[in-house]
């Protein structure tokens, strides 16, 4: 339950271990970059303290904090439950997926990242993972792969995936060629995860769509700085 203490939300989340919690802190921190609105985040093993307040209303408790509460409770279930609790099957059978890759360069350094939500919208997985030198196309494909093989681990039997990427996802369609012959393994391997599920679709969405995953992909850029 969220306490207000000296105009700030105050809510303590335990978890299972120290790498449990960690993930926890790096999904709230997805969350946050996206909203522009960023929390004062306390980790001591396995416990995670995460205080809100708006600062350009002088450091007081606003809507935008109540709104950013809920956002984080839905990471781990509404309460303090641990994250895992959400990773169960029956919420897990469907699901959908973001996926993004970014090259800065193209080719440069380069990363791909994928946020897994259950069918509440609720965040389950999500991995950045650097690339080293590749194109933007690779980091997609990249970021596509990881994020199927998360969601084989899951459990997940029905699979919707978004992306911006209009090429990635038109070839996996089968409605491109793929003329890079670069991209031809990669493809081949995502080709092979596609039976694991009963079904997976592949939709394109604006890039204004798939900002969780696009904020992975930054982040997991910036860190290599």
């Amino acid at each position: 339950m969220w306490q207000n203490k000296k105009n700030k939300l105050v809510q303590t989340y335990t978890f299972k271990d120290f790498r449990e919690a960690l993930e926890f802190i790096n999904q709230v921190g997805t969350i946050a970059e996206r909203d522009r609105h960023h929390p004062t985040i306390k980790n001591t093993f396995n416990t995670v303290t995460i205080e809100l307040s708006t600062h350009e209303a002088g450091d007081t408790v606003t809507d935008k904090d109540h709104h950013l509460a809920k956002q984080i409770d839905a990471l781990c279930g509404v309460g303090s439950a641990p994250i895992s609790s959400v990773n169960n099957e029956a919420k897990l059978l469907k699901a959908k997926m973001y996926t993004d890759g970014g090259s800065r360069g193209n080719p440069g350094p380069s990363a791909g990242g994928y946020v897994i939500l259950n069918l509440e919208n609720n965040v389950v997985k999500s991995n950045g993972k650097y690339l080293g030198i590749t194109t933007n196309n690779q980091a997609e494909y990249h970021s596509l792969k990881g994020g199927m093989e998360m969601a084989v681990q899951l459990g997940i039997r029905e699979l919707d995936v978004f992306m911006d990427s209009l090429l990635v996802i038109n070839q996996m369609k089968g409605i491109f060629k793929i003329k890079n012959r670069d991209l031809w393994p990669i493809h081949d391997a995502i080709s092979k995860l596609v039976p694991k599920f009963k079904k997976v679709t592949f939709t394109h969405v604006p890039r204004e769509f798939n900002k969780l995953a696009d904020a992975v992909v930054n982040e997991t850029l910036d860190a290599q700085r």
